[in-house]
């Protein structure tokens, strides 16, 4: 595992010249992640519907799972990740397409601080854990990222696009002898070189353009054929993520229609490839990590999957880059909660601390509340895909259970983000506050894999499956069953004579699964009080309903 040399601020001093620095909240330091209730039950929960879908008899790999969980949990909750993360986002990515002699390189350096975290991440597995280890694999990686968010979203990017690919690349005979390994390889080579001269790889994407975006059917990029599944490619992407990854999958049209080709950065003759960047998007947040816009001119690749069917190759891997999606969504919101708590618990106003004043104890409970559905809800789905190659109804369920969580979960991250901000006052909203790193950054994963009308749509296309409407309609009448209080919406959703809206579709599915995924007791109570039976537009409302000690508590006493 990577090592960092870091030390804390040593000393500060307290005593200025013209006033005393007091009702100052401690530094958070270190924390250890796994310590948090809400991802050690979540994670527990979900370990356990696997067993039970599965009849999976190693308990003895899934409690090498959660030690490795723990593991990582004390790097990545460390004080020092934290600084890293504000390093990189502090010092952008910037491009070198030229050397000093006018060649083109396409090459964007990244801050020193960026590497570590990407070795901190990689060289736990983060990328590759759920392919290596696979009982409880995606549960792990789920968690995994949760965790890695803590000290830094950006890096989570090329993390979550390798960790996907594989699933695409297994599929193909060339691919999974030539990349899988590489890209399942526990550790980080930043070095500039063709990908078989490293000691492991990274994997991006590069699918929109300009004239598209979401409606990837008219894309233009030209693969003109070389012979076999090999072909030079042609044209302009609008969006290329992690540009210094060591291959990208993309999507190009060719005779037999749109398909999906890897395009490494290096040709076979070790030249470079003629991928060029255009330039960097300056981004609302997410910005240690590069996005890019891309030309191909005659760039080499080789296609993955069949001809004409790009597309539906492609979406095996947004299947899996929507869970990370939703993981680092919550892992997001649950730290930014948690700060909140911390500070609020220290700071003094009105001679009470913050945590004292009744409407502060309500929006606490309230956003901690969420964090902890977020997080159970997610893992809940890491869930389905280890159960998948298992279990027939789990493999049908997933294809809707994700896209629906992803659509909700990365919907209330900007708002739970934004409530939590508010907790520290005008101290919040400036950049030393990792909080604000936070709130920019909450968009984007309810853009990225599809923006909410696209996912909405994805869910009742799912459903037009007859296996996977089987699936839905089963899970529905269990949990109906089993909490009678989500009955009157199991059956709205069950209800075929119903026209139903699909985003209200979404959430109502989702308010669901998060119920279901919640372990029995006060937190399941309280979410379907304040979700359900007594629902409030805004954070802090009707919170006083609720058991808000515990919730408080589970934000609180670990840390």
């Amino acid at each position: 595992m990577v090592k960092v040399k870091f030390m804390s601020i040593f000393h500060p001093r307290a005593e200025l010249a013209s006033h005393e620095v007091t009702n100052q909240p401690k530094e958070l330091g270190d924390v250890s992640l796994l310590k948090d209730p809400a991802l050690s039950e979540a994670t527990d929960i979900a370990f356990g519907r696997l067993v039970q879908a599965t009849e999976l008899s190693d308990k003895q790999a899934l409690q090498e799972q959660r030690e490795h969980l723990d593991a990582f949990g004390q790097r990545a909750g460390s004080e020092e990740a934290r600084e890293l993360g504000r390093q990189a986002d502090e010092n952008p990515p910037k491009l070198r397409a030229f050397d000093a002699r006018g060649q083109r390189i396409d090459e964007v350096e990244y801050h020193p601080a960026y590497h570590k975290l990407m070795a901190l991440g990689l060289e736990a597995g983060v990328s590759s854990r759920a392919w290596t280890h696979k009982d409880g694999g995606h549960i792990t990686h789920g968690a995994l990222m949760a965790m890695m968010v803590w000290a830094d979203g950006g890096v989570c990017c090329p993390m979550s696009m390798t960790y996907a690919a594989t699933s695409v690349l297994q599929e193909q005979e060339w691919a999974k002898e030539e990349w899988t390994p590489r890209i399942t390889t526990p550790a980080y080579d930043q070095n500039v070189l063709p990908a078989p001269q490293k000691t492991a790889a990274t994997m991006g994407m590069a699918m929109t353009e300009k004239q598209g975006g979401s409606d990837l059917r008219t894309n233009t990029t030209c693969a003109a054929s070389l012979g076999g599944d090999e072909v030079e490619l042609t044209g302009h992407k609008w969006f290329c993520s992690a540009p210094m990854c060591d291959a990208f999958l993309t999507l190009a049209v060719e005779d037999a229609g749109l398909s999906c080709f890897l395009v490494p950065r290096w040709r076979s003759d070790d030249t470079r490839n003629t991928i060029e960047i255009q330039r960097l998007k300056d981004k609302l947040g997410d910005r240690s990590n590069a996005s890019c816009e891309i030309e191909y001119r005659g760039a080499w690749a080789r296609r993955i999957g069949e001809p004409g069917r790009g597309i539906a190759t492609i979406l095996i891997m947004a299947h899996h880059t929507r869970y990370d999606c939703m993981s680092t969504s919550a892992g997001a919101m649950r730290k930014a909660v948690v700060m909140a708590a911390h500070y609020v618990s220290q700071r003094t106003a009105f001679q009470k601390k913050l945590i004292d004043q009744p409407l502060m104890r309500n929006v606490v409970a309230d956003l901690a509340l969420e964090t902890e559905a977020a997080l159970a809800l997610a893992l809940r789905v890491g869930a389905s895909f280890d159960a998948a190659a298992h279990n027939s109804h789990e493999a049908a369920l997933t294809r809707v259970l994700t896209p629906i969580a992803k659509y909700w979960i990365c919907k209330r991250q900007p708002g739970v983000i934004t409530e939590a901000l508010e907790c520290f006052g005008g101290s919040g909203y400036v950049e030393e506050n990792a909080v604000a790193r936070a709130y920019r950054a909450a968009p984007l994963n309810a853009i990225w894999e599809g923006s909410g009308n696209v996912i909405a749509l994805d869910i009742q296309r799912g459903l037009s499956d007859e296996k996977i409407d089987a699936a839905m309609a089963r899970e529905l009448s269990r949990i109906g069953r089993d909490t009678k209080a989500l009955k009157p919406l199991t059956d709205w959703l069950s209800d075929k004579n119903t026209t139903k809206d699909p985003r209200l579709f979404a959430e109502r599915a989702a308010l669901v699964f998060c119920v279901d995924a919640l372990s029995p007791g006060p937190l399941r109570d309280a979410y379907i009080t304040l979700r359900i039976l007594e629902p409030s537009h805004l954070w802090g409302a009707n919170a006083d309903k609720v058991d808000r000690d515990v919730l408080i508590n589970r934000a609180i006493t670990w840390i």
